[in-house]
């Protein structure tokens, strides 16, 4: 028996649950494997054999279709000692690809024995695809013939793949140690290797999710997979997802239409076969490419998604389907131990937030929620005049429970040692069953019992990760685990509790270490039936299914074209018209020129190509020729094609491109009687005119023709004086153009064409000679052809921005790279009608489209200089702005960039100001008052605050030399620090001893994830929040049902706690030290979605998600 052979009475595949051969009692022909593996004669009875090897491959009470997920097989390697080359198993298929053991001897002369058996597990060798890959755990055993020996047994975890399609150890174990026959793996010279192998559903492979779960994926983008994961999640809430296909979005716009996407992703996920794209509802969100490739957070984005599909539904037959679904409601109190007195206050929720540090389950989790917190010493609850500062409980109690309750698991938390997120990878265990009635105020209509229908898993850091979702889509115990477009079932034990986190003590697919439940979706049992409601298409309206079925239609359509076109060829024909008025170096314009296009197929002959173009043009084949045009080196050339010898050819037979192939025409006026010459390569060369005008400054083109090769140089300018009208006395030069910038000078016009341009038989043709006169006038700027192509060789087009205008496009200018300073600012100052002593210029940032640091009017380079720091393969680019002052005495100044902030702290412009480089704070707050409007109440009344990361800085005092504040310019982006300048309030022109301005930042959901514009408000010593919080309301004039929303924190030192409206304010809790200028002050947190529209230059760090439309 060969080694791959899979027939014939020496190989026999048989089933096995476990490793411990001693508890198998799987029988083969009514032997157990026991009697098998102890008889003399080994496990097939015939070690006489010279047969290398056989396998067995099982897995019992599960399907034995190729395509199952675990599975053990072993391998029986016969005449070990003998082995000089690699062995192979046959192979056992598992999620439908081929996996083998692999055996390598090998030889170390640091070992004893000197010798090894190297032990590998390869997957899916033979596979020519390049993207595929399948992350598999594995356990690699030598068995023992010995029932009392375990196994020798190491586990590997891999991503298989086209380069490493096998791993393992190439020193498994000595062959000394494999000997020893008290060990008992040795016997008749064979060995038994066994894999017990964990795969997960393979990617880059034919993998057929419908077929294998009933369900389909969704296709990733860059970036998307926690959408994707929520997004599979969402779909299999049933009756969400009938209220989405109910939404009335026959008129909405289909590209910004978020309601009329999301009901195309839901439909295609319900009947679709094969993966779905979720590219058009990212559109509809109004989202670009890089926010595709932006990791978001999976939480983040079901509040935002939720909040969207709410307001989409107000009005509609469906209103109200969002909070009947997901709505619970809490009561947060105070309740003063002393007296009777309480504050009460119902708050809303759609998810609840769980701690996982120090919790070791769900339970323990929630008995923290809702454990009371004890107001006492500096921090007693303020109960009015009556009865002043008193000992309090603080807490909260759930009063309901939602259907659907989804249950976010703090992983991430904020450090304030070093103002970043952190994960933690803890062990938190959760059930599939779940009771809350003893954690509400009063027990409900029904229990509060759930059971878990969803499980979404992080892998990765704080920086970056990977999202899937396991879902029970029945609440059937028939768990999926849903991984972008790749959908497998999966067992209840990998979808919970190899996602607890923690240590990584089994052998599992999941890395516990860093991979762990982050969102967990529970179904109140009582609304199980409804919640999970079968949807039929019935259901589905019917003018939703007929337009989406026509946008299908439409899509397959041009799909169809999209393929056709890979079939044929586009030919582009350009005729001498062209040529002409074309005064730079080659035939013509090609990013100008007008191309007479056609459309051939592939397996079109020639002779049916020109019989078209004879068609169009109307003339007789006589009297034209065609001139394929190819690249060659820099420059376009002709090239000689004898189309009457590959009349019968193919086209993909002739032409050398992918999609368009460009000709000349050659073509004789319809008066002419005579037909085109015949052409001879061997012969004859083809040759075009051109001739340079100093006093034009440009390049005439005169014609073309064919000649003799022998014609002499001197024929070709008789020829040139007679169509220009010049006498035969005027000399010429004569010159070859050999590319765009780049012409020879050819020295003696008595020498033949052949013998000047060095051509012979060649099939390249159409060489371009350029005429010029003898006589020179050296006042004239460019006086020679030399001249003109050197000009041509340094000349750049340069687009220039206004560096204020961040919608500018800029606009054009065709300058030479040798220009000075001087010469650029004049150009610019024509332009733009300006003083050029008042235009200031800007270099652009390095691989950025940035306008960089300003250029000094001394500058004493060349223009070529100033574009180096362009892109390569880029437009060029510099920046400008208009000044009101002379640029030499603006370059004695230094400049500030402060934004001015409207009275509601909404939206803020970049201000400008120059001042001398001694001058103080306050000389700053002074200049900017020239340019500040102030309204007609106004104090007039300015002040400087810095600001980094959106959180408020010290204010500086204003005897403070400027040169003492840590700004930059050109850096300050980078560390999100910036200046503004504020009026101050009426109110807080007075600040008494207990009072001081505190400052309030915003964020959404993570401290880190700050936004907008912070500010400081004007607060007393004892006050409650609820009072500072009516004059937060009233200075940022924000509505009241979106100020219900709000939430507050207070952030000090490494605190940060959640605070009610009945918080005392404590100013100590804000005050630092006078010394402290480096970092942000102790503030208190605004927690709301940020609904701004208007990104900011941050705005790839910043990592908060919006929904534009």
């Amino acid at each position: 028996m060969t080694m791959d052979s899979r027939e014939g009475e020496n190989f026999q595949l048989f089933f096995k649950h476990d490793y411990d051969l001693a508890s198998s009692v799987n029988v083969v022909s009514g032997i157990t494997v026991l009697d098998l593996l102890y008889s003399d004669s080994g496990i097939h009875g015939n070690s006489a054999s010279e047969d290398m090897g056989s396998s067995r491959c099982d897995l019992p009470g599960r399907n034995k279709s190729e395509d199952r997920s675990e599975a053990t097989f072993s391998f029986e390697l016969h005449n070990a000692s003998k082995i000089k080359d690699t062995q192979y198993s046959p192979p056992c298929y598992i999620r439908g690809l081929p996996w083998k053991i692999m055996i390598i001897p090998s030889h170390n002369r640091t070992q004893i024995a000197g010798k090894s058996l190297g032990f590998f597990l390869q997957c899916n060798a033979e596979c020519e695809s390049k993207n595929w890959s399948c992350m598999a755990v594995a356990e690699l055993r030598l068995l023992s013939f010995n029932p009392d020996q375990e196994p020798h047994k190491r586990k590997i975890k891999h991503l298989f793949n086209v380069k490493e399609n096998d791993w393992g150890f190439s020193y498994f174990l000595p062959w000394s140690e494999i000997a020893e026959p008290e060990k008992g793996y040795l016997k008749n010279d064979c060995l038994i290797f066994e894999v017990h192998v964990i795969a997960e559903a393979p990617h880059g492979v034919l993998w057929d999710s419908k077929k294998h779960t009933g369900y389909v994926g969704l296709k990733n983008q860059g970036a998307t997979c926690y959408m994707n994961s929520l997004l599979q999640t969402l779909f299999f809430t049933n009756q969400l997802r009938k209220a989405v296909y109910q939404m009335p979005t026959e008129y909405d716009d289909a590209s910004k239409s978020v309601a009329l996407a999301l009901q195309r992703v839901f439909y295609e996920l319900q009947f679709s076969s094969s993966p779905v794209g979720t590219k058009k509802l990212t559109k509809s969100f109004g989202w670009d490419t890089i926010d595709s490739f932006m990791q978001h957070d999976v939480q983040e984005f079901l509040r935002v998604l939720l909040d969207k599909l709410e307001c989409k539904m107000k009005g509609t037959s469906v209103e109200g389907t969002v909070p009947k679904l997901f709505e619970g409601k809490m009561l947060s109190y105070i309740k003063c131990k002393n007296i009777e007195v309480t504050s009460k206050r119902t708050e809303t929720f759609y998810d609840i937030q769980l701690s996982v540090k120090g919790n070791k389950n769900i339970y323990e989790s929630f008995k923290n929620y809702i454990a009371p917190e004890t107001l006492d010493g500096d921090n007693k609850y303020d109960a009015g005049e009556e009865y002043g500062l008193q000992d309090a409980e603080k807490g909260v109690i759930f009063l309901s429970f939602p259907p659907v309750l989804h249950l976010h698991l703090m992983r991430f938390q904020y450090d304030p040692v070093t103002d970043c997120s952190v994960k933690f990878n803890d062990r938190f265990e959760f059930d599939d069953e779940l009771f809350l009635d003893s954690y509400l105020a009063e027990r409900e209509e029904t229990d509060a019992a759930y059971r878990l229908h969803a499980v979404l898993v992080h892998s990765g850091d704080n920086h970056n990760g990977h999202y899937v979702v396991y879902i029970n889509p029945l609440l059937d115990g028939k768990w999926c685990k849903f991984d972008d477009d790749v959908v497998s079932c999966c067992t209840k034990t990998e979808a919970i509790e190899h996602n607890y986190g923690g240590s990584d003590d089994e052998i599992s697919l999941n890395d516990k270490q860093n991979s762990n439940a982050y969102m967990l979706v529970y179904i109140r049992v009582s609304e199980i039936p409804k919640v999970l409601e079968t949807i039929i298409e019935t259901d589905i309206p019917s003018e939703l299914i007929e337009r989406l079925d026509e946008e299908r239609r439409i899509e397959m359509i041009r799909k169809a074209e999209r393929t056709d076109q890979t079939m044929y060829f586009t030919i582009q024909i350009v005729l001498e018209d062209s040529f002409e008025g074309h005064s730079a170096a080659g035939y013509f314009d090609p990013d100008n020129v007008q191309y007479k296009t056609f459309r051939a197929k592939k397996t079109d002959t020639v002779g049916s190509l020109l019989g078209t173009i004879c068609d169009s043009f109307r003339v007789p084949l006589a009297k034209m020729r065609i001139w394929p045009l190819v690249q060659r080196r820099q420059s376009m050339r002709m090239i000689y094609f004898d189309f009457n010898n590959e009349m019968d050819s193919a086209l993909s037979h002739i032409i050398d491109t992918t999609s368009t192939w460009t000709i000349f025409l050659e073509v004789l006026d319809a008066d002419v009687v005579q037909t085109i010459d015949q052409f001879d390569p061997r012969h004859d060369i083809l040759i075009f005119m051109k001739y340079f005008d100093p006093a034009q400054n440009r390049l005439n083109y005169i014609g073309y023709s064919q000649y003799c090769l022998d014609t002499r140089l001197s024929d070709l300018a008789n020829e040139v004086r007679f169509k220009l009208g010049l006498s035969d006395r005027i000399e010429l030069n004569i010159y070859e153009e050999l590319g765009p910038n780049s012409i020879n000078k050819l020295t003696n016009a008595n020498d033949s064409i052949e013998y000047s341009l060095n051509v012979s038989g060649c099939d390249i043709q159409g060489y371009i000679l350029i005429f010029e006169k003898k006589i020179v006038d050296d006042k004239l700027t460019l006086p020679t052809c030399d001249d003109y192509f050197l000009d041509l060789l340094y000349k750049v087009e340069v687009t220039f921005v206004d560096k204020n205008n961040p919608n500018d496009a800029g606009f054009p200018l065709e300058l030479s790279q040798r220009h000075t300073y001087e010469q650029m600012a004049s150009a610019v100052a024509k332009k733009i009608d300006a003083d050029p002593n008042k235009i200031q210029f800007f270099k652009c940032q390095s691989y950025k489209d940035l306008p960089g640091n300003p250029l000094s009017c001394s500058y004493d380079g060349n223009l070529k200089d100033l574009l180096a720091y362009n892109k390569p393969k880029s437009s060029k680019k510099l920046f400008y702005q208009k000044i009101q002052m002379n640029i030499n005495d603006l370059e004695s100044k230094r400049q500030f960039k402060c934004n001015v902030v409207s009275p509601d702290y909404r939206e803020e412009k970049e201000l400008i100001l120059y001042v001398d480089k001694n001058d103080t704070v306050a000389d700053l707050i002074e200049e900017a008052s020239k340019h500040v409007e102030f309204s007609e109440n106004s104090t007039r009344r300015l002040r400087l605050v810095e600001i980094v990361n959106f959180k408020l800085l010290p204010i500086p005092n204003e005897n403070l030399p400027l040169e003492n504040l840590q700004y930059n310019n050109e850096t300050n982006y980078i560390h999100h620090r910036s200046l503004r300048i504020e009026e101050v309030a009426p109110e807080e022109l007075e600040i008494r001893e207990d009072e001081m301005l505190i400052p309030v930042s915003h964020f959404w959901k993570e401290i880190y994830n700050s936004f907008g514009i912070p500010f400081f408000i004007k607060a007393k010593n004892g006050e409650i929040l609820g009072d500072l919080q009516a004059r937060m309301q009233k200075k940022l004039n924000v509505p009241q049902k979106e100020w219900e929303k709000y939430k507050f924190i207070l952030i000090t030192n490494s605190r940060a706690d959640y605070i009610s409206d009945d918080h005392i304010i404590n100013l100590n809790d804000f005050r630092v030290d006078e010394n402290h200028v480096d970092g942000p002050l102790p503030y208190i947190g605004l927690e709301h979605v940020n609904k701004s529209h208007k990104r900011s230059h941050n705005s790839c760090l910043e990592k908060s998600i919006k929904i534009y439309n």
